[in-house]
């Protein structure tokens, strides 16, 4: 099957009734629980600054913990400097919100593709059934295990953010090396979470010596649309949906070579 034709049916997929309600209560979840907790934290920061700004302004005496971190004293200094004046005030009142609900989204997406991952036997299922009747899986995955990978490349992930930071002041380079850590958690989990749920340990090891690039592909693929705002907000089953095409095809081949090897034993057996 062509990348495109694969594309193609992993959107039909998507778009159908059973798919989409797997798609939406989790995101639903994860986005009401995320924006309550930013917007509660961002109204009592700002509550406070205005506070501070007022006391100020009054001529009131604002003591600063001597003990308190020069960072936090600093801050506290520029933040109130610019909350003086209305205008600078609703700027950086607009690209605080701006920002801290980007990041929101975006931050929904790998809760949500941890939320998806223990719906993704359901989904695959699913796809198994409409597709791939004759395949039977047997993955090779347990309950710990998604735990594991789970907590393994999420710390992979941060010591990555630590190793390239460095990166982070050169232009244009700084996007790789900002994306790329979190690239790692994003294709580490998908892959895990489909692949275990399908094959065997054997069968994955034979399709990820011969298709790594691929699905490697498939990931950075699925990373970019990800990049595309409100396009996270309900893509993770796409992505669960996808890949599993890539790997259904693939054990069908692996299938397919081994019947044929049996085959061609057994009528070498019968002519003997």
């Amino acid at each position: 099957m062509l990348e495109g034709q694969m594309i193609a049916l992993s959107v039909r997929d998507f778009f159908t009734k059973s798919m989409l309600k797997i798609a939406f209560l989790p995101l639903i979840i994860t986005m009401a629980v995320l924006l309550i907790a930013f917007y509660s934290a961002a109204d009592y920061g700002f509550d406070s600054l205005q506070v501070y700004i007022e006391s100020t302004q009054n001529g009131q005496d604002v003591t600063v913990d001597p003990n308190a971190p020069f960072y936090y004293i600093w801050a506290t200094a520029v933040i109130g400097f610019l909350f003086q004046y209305s205008v600078t005030s609703w700027l950086v009142g607009f690209l605080f919100y701006t920002i801290g609900t980007l990041f929101v989204m975006m931050f929904s997406v790998f809760t949500t593709l941890i939320i998806i991952g223990f719906l993704t036997p359901f989904i695959l299922e699913i796809i198994q059934k409409r597709h791939y009747p004759e395949i039977k899986t047997n993955g090779f995955g347990n309950i710990l295990s998604p735990l594991w990978v789970l907590f393994r490349s999420g710390l992979i992930m941060v010591i990555m953010f630590f190793v390239l930071m460095p990166l982070y002041f050169i232009p244009f380079i700084n996007i790789i090396a900002f994306n790329f850590p979190l690239y790692y958690f994003f294709h580490k989990l998908l892959n895990y979470d489909i692949a275990s749920t399908i094959l065997t340990k054997e069968e994955y090891a034979v399709i990820h010596a011969k298709k790594a690039s691929s699905f490697r592909g498939r990931t950075i693929f699925l990373y970019i649309l990800s990049m595309i705002p409100f396009i996270t907000l309900f893509t993770a089953v796409f992505y669960i949906i996808y890949l599993g095409h890539g790997y259904f095809q693939e054990l069908k081949k692996i299938r397919n070579n081994e019947d044929s090897i049996i085959n061609s034993l057994d009528k070498k057996q019968i002519t003997n």
